[in-house]
């Protein structure tokens, strides 16, 4: 009986392939699998099974597990691969049962062996198909992460063919075309993921994405075709509780590298310990200066020196004074106000730290060297605060 089956083997792997090509969905699509390589597979499983009915020993699991490896490459749905699995084994047992009824010999009792053993292949081989499905999955997600690693690594170094950017782009699951933003956190231990749980929220939201997890950072780099894309970004870095900074938005994977030093340089000019997101664009001398510590000491030495070794309590109101000054655009009424004192009060404090700067708040590149230097007189209180806390 056995071997009138084997006879018609090509046959019976070529109606074992229409009958799964018409019953389960995955196997419609030829450009997913080729007919014939469904029909190889299913003449190679049935051509097994008839070869171990009747035989005693370990059974031969190498067809099923290739079978497993190749569905895993093509992307069928291991369900759907199971399912096809059990179609073949069906139909398979319509044949033995239909070749023994040509055989007067064989016994109802034979038959009763012959679908034991026919049941207990499908369950070992099904085992065997889906052992070799999960490596295959596992193994390919493996390299998929490293080559999505790799390529995210090109982008932040700029080591990358600008032939190549659109492919990266595609692959990264990011448009071709910014505008694009770099975001870096800061990570409290090596290895740490200060993000986690934002890739999640960026997915839902729609935000197209991709990160690469540092010793010491979590580095991203998001496409915002929009305003509304950017604020939704934002929202949810900052629900993250980590420091972020965010670089200036860019148009141009080519301009990732450049853009990561801005995120970095917005990370270090976030005051405080705590949580947070800066971003460059919004206050940029103060990234700058959170850049450069020696050269912002230098600047602070050079242009507030006399100022800061006045004793304590006026030092501290000069400072408050200039600080509100700026934040109110350089308005001595709006300081007042915002101080609770004179506007007389406001413009003799500023003539007072015009004698000890030895220049003037009506010369444009003098406030801005002011301005600069008092940005680094305040973070080097903040980490001074911060080292003694």
């Amino acid at each position: 009986m056995v071997s009138a089956l084997r006879v018609r083997l090509p046959d019976l792997g070529e109606r074992m392939a229409q009958r799964i090509r018409s019953d389960v969905d995955a196997y419609k699509d030829e450009s997913l699998i080729s007919f014939d390589s469904l029909r190889h597979s299913c003449t190679a499983n049935a051509d097994l099974i008839l070869n171990q009915l009747g035989r005693s020993g370990a059974q031969d699991a190498g067809p099923a597990r290739e079978t497993g490896r190749l569905r895993a490459e093509q992307g069928v749905p291991l369900a759907d691969t199971l399912h096809a699995y059990r179609i073949g084994f069906e139909l398979l047992w319509t044949e033995v049962l239909a070749e023994a009824r040509t055989h007067s010999e064989v016994t109802d009792a034979q038959l009763v062996s012959h679908s034991a053993e026919i049941w207990a292949l499908f369950g070992c081989y099904a085992e065997a198909v889906a052992a070799a499905y999960r490596e295959t999955t596992a193994e390919l997600t493996s390299r998929r992460q490293a080559r999505r690693s790799a390529l995210v690594e090109a982008l932040f170094t700029g080591v990358i063919a600008d032939r190549t950017l659109w492919e990266a782009a595609r692959e990264l699951g990011l448009p071709d075309r910014g505008p694009y933003v770099v975001a870096v956190a800061a990570a409290d231990a090596p290895g740490e993921e200060p993000l986690a749980g934002t890739e999640a929220a960026l997915h839902q939201a729609q935000v197209h994405f991709t990160w690469r997890l540092l010793p010491d950072q979590q580095i991203g780099l998001a496409a915002l075709p929009t305003a509304t894309v950017e604020n939704t970004c934002l929202r949810i870095l900052r629900r993250a509780g980590a420091r972020v900074g965010v670089s200036p938005r860019f148009h141009s994977l080519r301009d990732t590298p450049q853009a990561l030093r801005f995120a970095r340089l917005a990370l270090a000019g976030l005051p405080g310990t705590g949580p947070g997101v800066a971003r460059f664009d919004d206050n940029p001398l103060a990234m700058v200066v959170a850049a450069a510590p020696a050269e912002a000491a230098h600047l602070v030495e050079a242009v507030l020196k006399p100022l800061l070794d006045l004793p304590a309590a006026e030092r501290a109101r000069l400072l408050e004074t200039l600080e509100h000054w700026y934040a109110a655009a350089g308005s001595a009424a709006d300081t007042a106000r915002s101080l609770f004192v004179h506007p007389n009060t406001v413009r003799y404090r500023l003539r007072r730290i015009e004698q000890l700067a030895g220049r003037s708040l009506s010369d444009p590149r003098a406030v801005a060297d002011i301005g600069a230097a008092l940005l680094a007189v305040r973070r080097a209180d903040a980490s001074s605060s911060d080292v003694n806390r």
